[in-house]
């Protein structure tokens, strides 16, 4: 049986995505989403760090499991509001992400950034990834992915702020990228390339 690591999240493209990424830098290892366990109650989103939410899904995730559990928390901060949205960055807008809550989360930063000038739209999207495995051990690294905010939606690609965030050094937004390219600069990518070598020890 191939190695197993469990990432606790039932977001699909967000799966998609660290599959992509980590499949590569784990070779064999089987990826699994919450999808195929049977469903539990997730914890709630308490802490106000990334880090700190992070922890939490891995931990419930480890202990449903049994398995190695992988949990990322990110979220795009904006210079102008202060690094806002931050953690609160998947439920900014307050609409639940089945009812519409990606695309009422842009309506709502765009509003709120309308009559801020392009040079003053500096964000980063930022991501941190934690390991909880069954002998105990916690591991924790992270990733950034600087750029700015556009004044409106671009591409189809990708997810949430995607469509308005263009990374630095691209006069597109991030969905717009290839998955390639996307994988290579951004904030999961980064993060999951530090946590890859943890993987590979907890699963051998």
């Amino acid at each position: 049986m191939s190695p197993r690591v469990v990432l606790a999240s039932n977001n699909a493209k967000k799966l998609a995505e660290l599959r992509r990424i980590l499949e590569p830098l784990v070779p064999g290892i089987e990826v699994l989403g919450l999808g195929d366990f049977p469903p539990y109650d997730e914890p709630a989103e308490t802490e106000p760090t990334f880090e700190g939410n992070a922890l939490i899904k891995a931990r419930a995730c480890l202990a449903v499991t049994g398995l190695p559990s992988l949990a990322d928390d990110s979220g795009l901060c904006v210079d102008a509001l202060n690094g806002m949205p931050g953690v609160l960055s998947a439920r900014w807008s307050g609409v639940p992400k089945a009812e519409g809550g990606d695309a009422a989360n842009n309506r709502l930063l765009l509003s709120q950034l309308s009559e801020v000038p392009p040079e003053r739209r500096t964000a980063r999207f930022v991501c941190v990834m934690a390991l909880c495995t069954p002998d105990g051990r916690e591991i924790v690294q992270d990733g950034a992915m600087t750029g700015r905010v556009l004044a409106a939606e671009h591409g189809g690609g990708g997810f949430g702020y995607d469509p308005l965030f263009a990374a630095d050094g691209f006069d597109v937004s991030t969905a717009e990228l290839t998955p390639a390219d996307k994988d290579r600069i951004s904030h999961r990518g980064k993060a999951l390339t530090a946590m890859a070598p943890a993987i590979v020890a907890a699963l051998t």
